[in-house]
């Protein structure tokens, strides 16, 4: 945020002097009224958004790209990773969330393994509970990774984040974002 006369920004706290000469006080910017600075030709710009969710973009109104991309010289000649001696691709979205997704079942299964190991080193049984909970993890892993890659555009997918409302006032949630949608654990 800046006050400005003309194309000079004027210091809070700093006089200034006008194109007539005339030299204003260091107090201008409080002793003034909002009618003041205006007679004198003071304006005041807000500094410019520059704001932008990371999520989605790299810098403002500069997108994320969706699906992988090929490495291509200039010629669309392809251009190898020189870690894999393949061709190098940069993850999208796409790619970065399903592995996320992965990332939260695993986690989400993993205080319940032992219920596996059990099963599989004594033979005791898996109670139905945690069966069924362990089902439906793998279950919304699933349809998580099919809701990422059916998304043809960057709304789409940032639709995936936005929790569904009621029409309440004030709105309450009604279930998870749909990226976020996997089971409450037991």
């Amino acid at each position: 945020m800046a006050y400005k006369y003309g194309e000079r920004t004027l210091k809070v706290g700093k006089g200034w002097a006008d194109d007539n000469g005339f030299k204003h006080p260091y107090n201008w910017a409080s002793a003034w009224s909002d009618e003041d600075k205006a007679s004198w030709g003071v304006t005041f710009e807000a500094d410019p958004d520059t704001s932008y969710d990371s999520t989605f973009y790299f810098a403002k109104d500069i997108p994320r790209i969706l699906d992988d991309t090929l490495w291509v010289d200039d010629d669309g000649e392809a251009v190898n990773d020189p870690m894999t001696g393949e061709q190098g691709v940069t993850a999208g979205l796409k790619t970065n969330w399903i592995a996320q997704t992965k990332t939260t079942a695993n986690s989400k299964l993993s205080d319940t393994d032992w219920y596996v190991s059990r099963k599989f080193e004594t033979d005791k049984s898996i109670p139905s509970a945690i069966s069924t909970y362990r089902s439906a993890v793998r279950s919304s892993t699933g349809t998580i990774e099919t809701a990422i890659n059916n998304c043809n555009d960057l709304d789409a997918f940032k639709a995936l984040f936005v929790v569904p409302m009621n029409d309440e006032d004030p709105p309450e949630p009604t279930g998870k974002a749909p990226i976020y949608d996997f089971p409450d654990e037991v």
